[in-house]
Order: structure tokens, then sequence, then C-alpha cells
């Protein structure tokens, strides 16, 4: 299962389970996410990494996710363009009260676009 929530309905999210600790989240690009660069902005990417990032952690029996982030390192690539983006998001560790993990993100042509990890606090 993955978290339910209406933010990531609206950037029109669609998940992979790769594994119980990992997953692949595809954001499709809209108009909407780019910035006056024409890239993808930042904040956008950022949100892709967090959630991937977060759902790669079990959710409860209400499909509510189970950790919140207290830290998150983004490191910008490239200018993300095309017609999507995908999340490689990985479970580096769960801790009893922070857990961690990593995200790698592409563009449709496989190119690295930015990359990120996190901690996160156990709910």
């Amino acid at each position: 299962m993955f978290i339910q929530q209406p933010f990531d309905e609206f950037l029109r999210f669609n998940y992979e389970r790769v594994s119980d600790t990992s997953l692949k989240v595809i954001l499709p690009i809209q108009p909407l996410f780019l910035n006056s660069a024409g890239v993808v902005h930042g904040g956008v990417i950022s949100s892709l990494a967090d959630v991937a990032m977060c759902n790669t952690f079990e959710v409860d029996v209400n499909n509510r996710q189970t950790v919140v982030t207290v830290d998150l390192k983004m490191t910008f690539i490239k200018g993300a363009k095309g017609e999507y983006l995908i999340a490689h998001a990985d479970q580096v560790k769960k801790g009893r009260t922070l857990s961690h993990a990593d995200c790698l993100i592409y563009d449709e042509n496989n190119n690295l676009v930015a990359k990120a990890n996190g901690i996160f606090a156990n709910c």
C-alpha cells in the first residue's frame, strides 16, 4: 500500500513497489511545474523525493504514513525537463525513533537530475 493524500493526487504521482523497502514514483511533468528557466521547479522535485522516501516505510491500517520528515537534503544535478521524472527511493535504516532513506531522481532519458536523503521521525 501507499500513503493516500490529496497532494500526491494533485501532482499525479504513479507508484510502483520494487521491494518491501524500495519503490519508484513517476511524476508526469505539467506546465504548472516549470520555473521561469523552463525546468521543473526545485520544490516540486523535493516533494517528489520526500513522498518517495516516506513511502519506503510501511503505512498504517488506514493507509496513513508512519514517518514524518525531520531532515531533507536535496542536491540538484541537472535541470529537469521532458515528459516525466522517476524517483527511485530506498529505505536505508528503520530505527526505533529515527529512520533514513535515499532517493535518486531521473528524467525519462535516464539522466540523473537530483539526489536526496532524508531522516524521518517514526510516528
